[in-house]
């Protein structure tokens, strides 16, 4: 209790009297350690776009909070996740993804159905009380989500739909072809940050003048609106007028630049040009360690000459600028200066406020609180 009362100092439920986390949530292994296993294995975590997953037998694999996880959708067209381990030595079962017919362990063979049910075992049959019919994989809640597959290690866990309250709605005014759209490209990073410093710089754009010029223009800072919801929020703008450096955007089709962070790691973009979704994953892996995968679904498996260069803004410039700061932040908050930082909360909720990072903030301190599943 001590250390949670210790964690929480300086958090007000007020965003206009409140001080930010305290630099050991980022910093301690104890801190990451919990992040593991009280955030990240009770939350619903991002896996794949539902095309991955459609036909009967199509498989993905990932990994979450260290647990290997297999989504498999059965013959009779139901998708289900399990953990990714056999029951006989423990040996990870499917990698990758694909399409199969079955689950045959590569180490010893067993063999399962795409249900998880234990089908063959070979040389068992003079085995005493080894009944096949008695053991199947362990299933874990998997659920289809605008057009997103994701699962939840927490077998207590209230179903995300729900969960999300008026997100679903939200994202399909906006992106109604979302589960139409096609896998066209990824983007990955490995950043010596926390991964709450990541989160911490997407959900404000307070620094956005000083350190995104390019991205001031490519949206009209002055719609930008900041909307936080139960475990969401949504991040909403105009597509600037006039011309920008990041890139053209004059026979963009969509002209709002519309962002939901749904909480804790997946963040969902659709930025100004041809109908498009691009996910951020957010993957911690270290107390001062974060992959990243940005994964570009668009209307056609190639992305024309407005999306490649919509990449390479985000590739070269944006994605640069943001590292910059998430490991000088990282560099900074390991040193004896730093114990934390002051919210900067506009109660208009535009975009150079911090409202949507103390929001986070408390989403944090709330899990930290209710501890592991």
């Amino acid at each position: 209790m001590s250390e949670q009362i210790e964690i929480s100092a300086g958090y007000d439920p007020d965003p206009s009297r409140s001080n930010s986390l305290l630099a050991s949530a980022y910093t301690d292994a104890g801190w990451y350690d919990a992040d593991l296993k009280s955030i990240v294995a009770r939350t619903w975590q991002w896996v794949c776009h539902v095309e991955k997953t459609r036909e009967p037998g199509s498989y993905v694999t990932t990994e979450i909070a260290g647990n290997p996880i297999a989504v498999v959708r059965g013959k009779d067209g139901v998708l289900r996740a399990f953990y990714n381990v056999c029951k006989h030595r423990a040996h990870e079962l499917l990698s990758g993804e694909g399409v199969t017919t079955r689950i045959m362990c590569p180490y010893h063979a067993w063999v399962y159905r795409l249900d998880g049910q234990l089908a063959r075992a070979p040389h068992t049959e003079t085995l005493k009380d080894f009944d096949t019919s008695a053991i199947c994989l362990d299933e874990i809640l998997v659920e289809e989500f605008c057009g997103f597959v994701f699962v939840n290690l927490d077998p207590q866990a209230v179903s995300l739909s729900k969960q999300s309250g008026d997100l679903e709605t939200e994202i399909r005014h906006w992106a109604p072809d979302v589960d139409k759209l096609t896998f066209g490209h990824r983007l990955t990073y490995d950043i010596k940050s926390n991964w709450k410093n990541v989160v911490d710089n997407f959900l404000e754009c307070y620094h956005c003048p000083t350190a995104h010029k390019d991205f001031c223009d490519l949206v009209d800072m002055d719609t930008y609106k900041v909307t936080t919801h139960g475990i969401y929020s949504s991040h909403m703008a105009d597509a600037g007028n006039a011309a920008n450096r990041a890139y053209d955007v004059s026979n963009a089709t969509v002209r709002t630049h519309a962002v939901w962070w749904l909480w804790p790691t997946t963040c969902l973009m659709r930025y100004p040009g041809r109908s498009s979704m691009i996910v951020l994953n957010i993957v911690p892996v270290g107390p001062d360690r974060t992959l990243e995968t940005y994964d570009f679904f668009l209307e056609t498996p190639e992305p024309n000459e407005m999306e490649r260069d919509a990449i390479r803004y985000l590739d070269e410039v944006l994605q640069v600028e943001d590292i910059g700061l998430v490991e000088s932040v990282q560099r900074g908050m390991s040193t004896p200066a730093f114990t934390q930082g002051r919210i900067v909360h506009d109660p208009g909720g535009s975009g150079k406020s911090e409202h949507a990072v103390h929001h986070f903030h408390g989403l944090v301190l709330d899990a930290y609180a209710r501890g592991p599943a």
